[in-house]
């Protein structure tokens, strides 16, 4: 975890079942550094296991003077989210990485956010700022039942509630979002944003292909009630891509997937997850020993010569792909 901050726990306030917020303030009082909408923190969570997790910010940009997070309590998860609820106490003091973004706010004509579940917090950050920019956008939330809703009533309320629609499935998706209805019309100049889990960003991923939405303009961050898809609860530090037919060389930050920084970088990789569970995208490793932090090579040990770019990092300094 690069540029450690330390921040103090300001207050904690219940969103929804099993959902809290975390406002953080400087220790010392003073301003924070700054964040774009979509951006997380890399969090120590307290207690035994050393849990590293990141969590994505869902306040506005525009304020300097605080962070704040949302984390949902996944009994079945690693353990970081237990503890974040169990362990952090108002007056604490934490260790935070400085906020990260690889789920950028792009500039458009005007906004589709889809989120499901606790994927609304990066969505909300980008709600507010699109609110104050006066942007043209509509917010898509999707979510179990009423009572699992973080931000229900701030999100049914103005300036939002023109611009949010609510969708409650009871646990059969096909009760919640039609996808397919949603993105058969692509307004002139529209970006499409989801974050939420694997099941729902393939849905939103097929509809999106199916009606020819131009790859470029749609974008993906996959989330758990762990923090997203780059949170593994190893520590993680920068490492090189080379990419074997053209000699680039990227840097991969911690906290970002190699599959973004390819992405930002006009290499295309095909992808469908993003979550390391699918195998769309591996990819042939020339040099260097990746870290696999997946589930799809479980069963099947995926040794150095290949990798899923969506999560796994590297144990080398450097790795030269095959693209």
């Amino acid at each position: 975890m690069n540029d450690t901050l330390r921040v103090r726990v300001a207050n904690i306030t219940r969103e929804a079942e099993d959902i809290l917020t975390y406002e953080l303030v400087a220790e010392d009082g003073g301003t924070l550094p700054p964040f774009e909408a979509g951006a997380h923190l890399e969090v120590r969570v307290p207690g035994p296991g050393d849990f590293v997790r990141s969590y994505s910010l869902c306040n506005d940009p525009d304020e300097t003077h605080r962070y704040v997070i949302a984390v949902q309590r996944d009994g079945n998860g690693r353990g970081g989210s237990r503890a974040m609820h169990e362990r952090v106490r108002v007056g604490d003091v934490l260790e935070v990485g400085a906020p990260n973004n690889n789920f950028p706010l792009l500039f458009a004509r005007s906004y589709v956010l889809v989120a499901g579940g606790i994927g609304i917090t990066p969505m909300l950050a980008m709600a507010r700022m699109l609110e104050r920019t006066g942007a043209n956008y509509t917010l898509h939330y999707c979510a179990r039942t009423p009572e699992r809703t973080a931000f229900r009533e701030l999100l049914s309320s103005a300036p939002f509630k023109d611009r949010v629609r609510f969708y409650f499935d009871g646990g059969d998706p096909s009760k919640g979002l039609d996808v397919k209805t949603l993105l058969a019309t692509r307004g002139p100049g529209a970006r499409l944003y989801c974050c939420g889990p694997a099941g729902l960003m393939k849905a939103v991923r097929d509809a999106a292909t199916y009606h020819k939405w131009p790859w470029e303009k749609v974008h993906f961050e996959s989330f758990t009630a762990e923090g997203t898809s780059a949170a593994t609860g190893k520590e993680e530090t920068d490492f090189e891509v080379t990419i074997r037919s053209t000699g680039q060389v990227l840097r991969v930050p911690a906290g970002q997937s190699v599959l973004n920084v390819l992405r930002r970088n006009g290499v295309r990789v095909t992808s469908d997850c993003e979550a390391g569970s699918c195998g769309t995208c591996v990819t042939r490793v020339c040099e260097g020993q990746p870290d696999h932090r997946d589930t799809f090579f479980q069963q099947e040990p995926a040794g150095d010569q290949r990798m899923l770019v969506c999560v796994s990092r590297a144990r080398s300094k450097r790795l030269v792909l095959d693209l």
